[in-house]
């Protein structure tokens, strides 16, 4: 049996969000300098929180960021993010693990970003996750 926290959430959020919102939207785990040629942009980050039942379920916050030429088409991309991950992740399977329970922590709203070329909206969530049996 994988061990607790074996599951890459970062991967398979990355993964699973790239195939529901398809072309021309990227979605990736860091941004490069070509930014503003790639919009809009998803930045899909663990972060430093969260935690396991020390067995085999992780519970991770994952920050979501959309990156986008206009903070309308910011905040519509982040909105579909959102309905997509409350009602679409729950259950799948993906890059060896399941999602057991999604849940917004921060709902989507503006962040500062110093480039004034684009608009920057970003939430967080909660996933629980576990390895494939």
């Amino acid at each position: 049996m994988a061990a607790v926290g074996s599951v890459d959430v970062e991967l398979l959020v990355i993964q699973w969000l790239q195939a529901q919102l398809g072309e021309p939207v990227v979605v990736r785990d860091e941004l490069d300098n070509n930014l503003l040629d790639e919009l809009p942009t998803v930045q899909v980050e663990r972060i430093a929180a969260g935690g396991d039942d020390g067995f085999r379920l992780d519970h991770a916050l994952v920050d979501i960021d959309v990156y986008a030429a206009t903070r309308g088409a910011a905040v519509a991309l982040a909105a579909q993010i959102r309905g997509l991950l409350l009602a679409g992740l729950p259950g799948s399977t993906a890059s060896g693990g399941v999602i057991g329970r999604v849940a917004t922590i921060s709902a989507p709203g503006s962040r500062p970003y110093e480039n004034p070329g684009l608009r920057r909206i970003g939430a967080t969530y909660e996933i629980y996750s576990h390895p494939v049996s």
